[in-house]
């Protein structure tokens, strides 16, 4: 059943994201008065296509769902009818030429912008960022933070909720390696540190808050399952919201951190559980999924505490915006993540970063299926971050990509006449190696994270 929601919402992301891309390109070629002849999402057999009345686009959703591509009236692709030459790509100014290709990736940009904003608009709810114990090995532990501090800004941004503190502490660290952090005391004292890697060298994304080392405060909770993921190990064996967690093979269960601790241990290791449920004792055999977290594996079954209403308001708060303030700071989360993808490929190109931090099909396939198991904000804001991902990659001088016609142009503009065609067609079968290198590596980190 994973498989098939994993399926679909990979469908259905690339669908959303890829048709944003191209009506980018759509919509500014229109207004820029040239003819667009074909708009495809998707590449391929067309599984069914439409015109408009009074409109000489043909509309097409095509079977292989990786791409899609806008077919615009041009001299170098074919004959053009006298009549029809003005509306031609070929023949617009360099400046028009520009702003259609830069439109793609602008539009996947400006979508991510959006979903941003309405994740904030809407309100997100997460553990309040208190600080509940610090790692020895981590570099906070060299500083004066405390245990029962709360985390109010990093970097002077404000961090209401644990999701976004850990965000904006791990993006600054991959960053620039350090960022000043501003705690509240429990007597109600502000106080800023910074903290730095050092020269210990940058970590790789999955392992920042280990290198961090805070974690946050959360509250000691009976091993009561709540939402129960489906498609996820749990739902696979059975597991139920409301059941209690006795026993893991024979050992037993106090409390939902050791039941955590079972899990998180047992990575593709067969696990018998028992549970109180109705007042009877079910037997369960579980196999916590392999994950990777940093440099280990780590076992994942798709479960969230029950939670007393008593201890909601202590340990958790909702974090939203209004409709204007939540503008700007989804623009700065944009910019931000845009930054940082920029810099995560040139540390991988010079080798200062791992290739396992590249995602392909599989990952996207999975993420997908489980931010849609999840909720509407966890695959919004899935859908943010592979639009960042996807405007960004389009934006590399690669031949093929948006990013190396842009190259071709602004040479172009310094020259004063294009490349040569000769050379286009060279570079463009170099950008062709690259990209389906780059597509066998990322599938090969895949393959090597499903096998652990």
């Amino acid at each position: 059943m994973q498989i098939v929601i994993s399926l679909v919402s990979f469908v259905v992301v690339l669908g959303i994201l890829v048709t944003i891309h191209e009506f980018g390109h759509f919509w500014v070629a229109r207004r820029c008065g040239v003819k667009v002849l074909r708009f495809s999402v998707g590449f391929g057999r067309p599984l069914f296509k439409f015109r408009r009345k009074n409109d000489p686009t043909e509309y097409v959703v095509a079977c292989i769902p990786l791409g899609g591509y806008v077919k615009m009236l041009d001299e170098k692709e074919g004959d053009v009818d006298p009549k029809e030459k003005e509306l031609a790509f070929n023949r617009k100014p360099l400046l028009s030429k520009f702003l259609i290709v830069l439109a793609g990736p602008a539009f996947n940009l400006l979508f991510a912008w959006l979903a941003f904003w309405l994740i904030l608009s809407i309100g997100e709810e997460g553990l309040r960022p208190v600080i509940g114990d610090i790692d020895r090995q981590g570099i906070a532990s060299h500083s004066t933070i405390e245990v029962g501090d709360e985390i109010v800004s990093v970097n002077g941004r404000p961090t209401p909720i644990w999701r976004v503190a850990a965000g904006l502490m791990t993006t600054e660290l991959l960053d620039s390696g350090a960022f000043e952090l501003t705690v509240l005391k429990p007597g109600g004292q502000k106080h800023t540190v910074s903290l730095s890697i050092g020269e210990a060298g940058l970590p790789e994304a999955a392992d920042t808050l280990n290198r961090i080392g805070i974690s946050p405060r959360t509250p000691v909770l009976k091993a009561v399952i709540g939402r129960v993921i489906k498609g996820e190990a749990a739902d696979k064996a059975g597991l139920l919201q409301g059941d209690l967690v006795v026993s893991v093979n024979r050992v037993k269960v106090d409390n939902w951190a050791e039941w955590v601790a079972f899990t998180r241990a047992n990575p593709e290791k067969l696990m018998q559980v028992s549970v109180l449920r109705r007042g009877a004792i079910v037997p369960i055999t579980l196999t916590p999924k392999s994950i990777s977290a940093g440099a280990q594996k780590i076992g994942r079954i798709g479960v969230t505490p029950l939670i007393p209403s008593s201890l909601e308001s202590e340990f958790y708060t909702t974090h939203s915006l209004g409709l204007i303030d939540a503008v700007s700071e989804a623009a700065k989360q944009t910019v931000s993540y845009s930054l940082l993808t920029f810099k995560m490929i040139g540390r991988m190109i010079i080798g200062q970063a791992s290739l396992d931090n590249l995602s392909g099909p599989i990952s996207i396939a999975e993420y997908a299926g489980k931010t849609a198991s999840i909720g509407l904000i966890a695959f919004l804001k899935f859908l943010a971050f592979v639009s960042v991902s996807l405007g960004v990659m389009n934006l590399l001088p690669i031949p093929m990509l948006d990013g190396g016609h842009l190259m071709f142009y602004i040479v172009e503009a310094i020259k004063g006449k294009p490349v040569s065609e000769k050379i286009q067609a060279g570079f463009m079968r170099m950008g062709m190696l690259v990209l389906m290198s780059l597509m066998v590596v990322a599938v090969l980190v895949d393959i090597s994270r499903l096998i652990g």
